[in-house]
């Protein structure tokens, strides 16, 4: 199997890399970072122009129609310069957009750039089980009333349309009964709490409190939406591997570049053969997550979902082990200084941490891997 990229996708990414360094380097983030809405218009324009919104976006509704590695050269880019606009947020919301069906203006506005989703799946006692969901969605005349609490949405009080699961039958824990709506963020009824997350990112609260939203809001079948948020969350593990993997090898560069000018005794510490053998640790630890994200943007599409859940837990929480051990040696190697602000090291760190906790951690997709049919089975021989 050729795992080379082809030259679009080599293209692609080097032009992020290269406005990365020249406008989005480390001062400018952390100014960013500062500002009141914790995001920059003007990056987001520069990424759209260079074609990143349109990408996930149906060729019919204006965009490029990418795939998962096309979607992944651009996250890992995007993850070396440790973009914090909300890349991530609006390509899974178009991801689910799109694969629901009937949402062409929204489509062709997002690949304009002009509109930024984002998905309101988490709630505060479900944790990682995107299905563990208490809002309640109800018939009403012309539509639905939404009722309820969204908790860790990414970018929710950036973005000009909600992805929103909520419960229009069942209990919670329950697969059946989800139902999977689109609405403005602006929509009466919806409360934004905006904060800065520990990685710089912005992260939201939302309460719906009597919020009405017409029937042609409901994306798919009312009470079938499951299938399609399972999808849609497998599709962002791919995504996040790949960002993952992005802020590993800065992070690595980042380390060797200080082994190679910090002296000790007279001597570039990174001299040192004890220091030597924990960076070879660390390289193959890179390249066992480059492979397994490789694996998880090329079976993200995969019409069997079985697979698909066993290879997208499988690459997570294989990449989830590695983000651990390069961070932690990262840190270690750097000193003291590795934990400071005023290093990229600190900053890499961070977005590593809160990877490993988006979209369900490293225990977790062991459990969802472990649970897959024939895993227990095979456990006998």
């Amino acid at each position: 199997m050729d795992f080379e990229l082809n030259s679009e996708q080599q293209q692609l990414g080097d032009a992020i890399a290269r406005w990365a360094e020249r406008d989005y380097g480390f001062e400018r983030r952390k100014a960013i970072i500062r500002s009141e809405t914790g995001v920059s218009d003007e990056s987001w324009q520069a990424l759209a122009e260079l074609g990143v919104m349109a990408l996930p976006v149906p060729s019919d509704h204006g965009g490029f129609d990418g795939s998962a590695v096309d979607q992944m050269v651009v996250m890992q880019a995007l993850g070396r310069a440790l973009v914090v606009e909300p890349v991530f947020a609006s390509a899974l919301g178009t991801h689910c957009l799109a694969r629901a069906g009937g949402q062409g203006a929204l489509l062709e506005a997002v690949a304009a750039g002009t509109l930024v989703l984002a998905c309101a799946f988490g709630e505060r006692q479900a944790r990682h089980e995107l299905f563990n969901i208490e809002m309640r969605a109800v018939r009403d005349a012309g539509g639905f009333v939404l009722d309820g609490s969204k908790h860790g949405v990414l970018h929710g009080a950036q973005a000009g349309c909600l992805v929103v699961s909520a419960r229009s039958s069942g209990q919670p824990r329950d697969t059946d009964g989800i139902s999977l709506f689109v609405l403005p963020s602006d929509t009466p009824g919806v409360t934004l709490h905006d904060a800065r997350s520990n990685d710089g990112m912005r992260i939201a609260a939302i309460d719906f409190s009597n919020v009405r939203v017409p029937a042609s809001a409901l994306l798919g079948a009312e009470g079938a939406g499951w299938p399609l948020l399972e999808a849609t969350a497998d599709h962002g593990l791919a995504l996040l591997c790949a960002e993952a993997l992005g802020v590993m090898e800065a992070l690595f560069a980042a380390t060797l570049d200080y082994l190679k000018t910090r002296q000790q005794f007279g001597v570039a510490i990174g001299r040192f053969q004890a220091l030597q053998h924990r960076m070879a640790d660390m390289f193959i630890q890179l390249e066992q997550a480059r492979s397994m994200t490789l694996l998880a943007a090329v079976r993200a599409g995969s019409g069997d979902p079985v697979e698909r859940r066993r290879i997208l837990s499988a690459a997570k929480a294989r990449v989830g082990e590695a983000m651990k051990f390069i961070g932690q040696q990262a840190v270690q190697l750097h000193g003291g200084m590795g934990v400071t602000n005023e290093l990229p090291a600190a900053h890499l760190f961070k977005r590593l941490a809160a990877i490993e906790l988006t979209l369900g951690d490293t225990d977790h997709h062991l459990r969802r891997f472990i649970a897959q049919p024939g895993m227990t089975d095979a456990a006998h021989y």
